[in-house]
């Protein structure tokens, strides 16, 4: 595919903007360790909100879509989908809470929520698992999405996309810091939605195709275009609706939906002005990523099933694609070499911009794992401002080649996206009800972490795996796999809980003290204090949670109906849609209401 002197202009122009950026604001980003990581704590609302989008944006993001889209259907992103409980949880519950405790990175909760040395353990430990180990496969997963789009679109070689995307993006990222982020992060925001749009609306109406009617009523498509999964199919009812919004979305920890939140949600919830605009930015950034995102990419989706209906006709259109890595997910690549002179610039530009802005993101907060809670609590507790920076520009550059590497052995963004939500099964319930309930303690954390990582490991591909699960043979259906994963990672935790010692009342204190998070899970913590006269209660008011449950189920009504109805307002089926659309006119003005009363005029 030969890209024209217009193409390359977009895309030349964008990296200089990028770099500028980066440039102009690296002397102040690299004037102490809180502006380099987080800003100094001055971000408003809207900027941090556009900056979760862009980050969640990636490469990989599309490719994953495409892949669920062409294998499930469109249902079968409800496996991320019903995250948007875990997002909702957050914004009207636990970002306040955040923003409140202050802290540098969430893993410094560890030693503000917990004591004594199994806290310590926990805060260094989780440094190197999410910082490094988490970090380094979710960054490689958003690199293989980079290579497969290289090889598709530019024939360039695997190594040839890691070394070019991957020099650029981590010299941004070592210059500018977490400002540096932001920033470029409300441009990189426009060039993605800009190209993600332009390329749905060219290539749905490509020849090929034939525009939308001709692409739903396509034998390929008309069976995968269903919202909701077949509620017939007892399999694809449970494994694509049910586990993911019964169990999945509370249960399991993945980058970017943490239940209760954390990683670099909560990095831009710290960096935030104050508790309102940590709740702003998080709720705007729900709504755009479930209400409004998935459409551009389930559509070019959607065409592909015209153009490439299976992965032979890919791998015969695209020869020079190495075996390893062909898949479904390389059929959005695939499409967007058919865009024309002008619009291929600005699309490659966006993938280069949701690269780059994903990256970026996982390299400063990664770095801000391994600098504060790693290398200056067990290196150096006396580190200076300076030597702190230095270390980040350090860890953000070892962290990229690390990931680069990691890449290049990886083939389908599904299957990595399967692993770290299995990895992570079961531990959700913790990061929930700490702050609530005053008898989790670091073992509580220890155990749940230890246990799911065993867990899926002695599973996958073992006897004891194809015992249990095994499709034709297994004890329990194979769709049983993950919540089997939860409830046995539950219990041993729950069990450690109660077996171990409760955290000190000093320490229990001091974290009710400077977070107040109230409720019937604390009781007996208050209790004790005042009868020992010690003042633990800030001020006197009503618990927040249920007003904010009920705010949380009026955002989920609102993004789902939003949701929904653009996909009915896209298939044709206008009656559903105008039932939905008023549906979420109805959530919005009862949420504003809720919200009002909770927390008073956001603006």
């Amino acid at each position: 595919m030969e890209l024209s002197t217009l193409d390359y202009t977009f895309i030349i122009v964008f990296f200089s903007i990028v770099l500028g950026i980066g440039i102009y604001v690296s002397k102040k980003s690299g004037k102490n360790s809180t502006e380099f990581f987080l800003s100094g704590r001055t971000m408003p609302w809207w900027l941090l909100g556009l900056s979760m989008v862009a980050t969640t944006f990636s490469t990989d993001t599309p490719n994953l879509v495409t892949d669920i889209v062409r294998t499930s259907g469109v249902s079968g992103n409800w496996v991320w989908w019903c995250f948007l409980l875990t997002g909702m949880l957050t914004v009207f519950v636990y970002a306040k809470l955040w923003r409140k405790s202050n802290v540098n990175t969430d893993l410094e909760f560890y030693e503000m929520r917990y004591g004594g040395k199994p806290a310590s353990f926990l805060r260094k430990f989780r440094a190197i698992y999410l910082g490094g180990l988490f970090n380094i496969i979710t960054m490689a997963s958003v690199t293989l999405a980079a290579i497969k789009i290289g090889g598709i679109m530019l024939g360039l070689e695997p190594w040839q996309t890691v070394v070019g995307a991957g020099l650029i993006t981590v010299t941004f990222s070592a210059l500018g810091g977490f400002k540096g982020v932001v920033y470029t992060d409300f441009l990189l925001f426009f060039v993605a939605m800009a190209g993600a749009i332009g390329a749905a609306f060219y290539l749905v109406n490509i020849p090929e195709v034939g525009g939308i009617d001709a692409l739903m009523a396509n034998e390929n498509v008309v069976d995968k275009l269903s919202i909701l999964p077949d509620f017939s199919d007892r399999k694809a009812l449970i494994t694509l609706l049910i586990i993911p919004l019964a169990v999945q979305w509370w249960s399991s920890w993945y980058p970017g939906a943490e239940p209760g939140g954390g990683g670099y949600i909560a990095q831009r919830m710290l960096a935030a002005k104050d508790e309102n605009h940590a709740i702003g930015a998080t709720f705007f950034f729900n709504i755009m990523h479930y209400a409004l995102r998935p459409w551009p990419w389930i559509l070019v989706a959607l065409a592909s099933l015209v153009v490439y209906p299976d992965v032979a006709s890919i791998a015969a259109a695209f020869p020079n694609i190495e075996e390893s890595k062909l898949g479904h997910d390389l059929a959005y690549s695939a499409m967007l070499t058919k865009l024309p002179s002008g619009l291929l610039g600005v699309v490659l530009a966006s993938l280069i911009a949701a690269y780059m802005s994903t990256i970026s993101t996982q390299l400063n907060w990664g770095s801000s794992y391994i600098v504060f809670d790693f290398y200056k609590r067990q290196i150096n507790p006396n580190a200076t401002e300076k030597q702190m920076v230095a270390v980040g520009r350090i860890s953000t550059i070892v962290l990229m080649v690390l990931s680069a590497l990691f890449a290049l052995t990886l083939q389908n963004a599904f299957e990595i996206f399967d692993l770290l939500i299995k990895f992570g099964a079961g531990t959700g319930l913790v990061f929930i009800l700490r702050w609530f309930w005053w008898r989790i303690n670091a073992w509580s954390e220890i155990a749940a972490m230890f246990a799911s990582g065993i867990i899926v490991i002695g599973l996958a591909k073992t006897s004891l795996g194809e015992m249990l699960f095994a499709p034709e043979t297994g004890v329990f259906p194979d769709w049983a796999e993950y919540p089997f994963v939860v409830l046995v990672t539950t219990a041993i935790w729950m069990a450690v809980t109660i077996l171990t010692k409760p955290e000190s009342d000093e320490t229990l204190r001091s974290f009710y003290r400077k977070t107040q998070p109230g409720g019937p899970g604390w009781s007996k913590v208050v209790r004790k204090a005042k009868d020992d006269k010690v003042e633990i209660i800030e001020r006197n008011e009503k618990w927040s949670v249920p007003s904010g449950i009920t705010a949380m189920f009026l955002g989920i009504a609102l993004i789902y109906s939003i949701m929904f109805a653009t996909g009915y307002w896209i298939y044709g089926e206008t009656t559903l849609a105008l039932t939905l659309t008023g549906v979420s006119a109805i959530a919005a003005f009862l949420l504003v209401k809720a919200w009002n009363r909770m927390k008073g005029n956001l603006l």
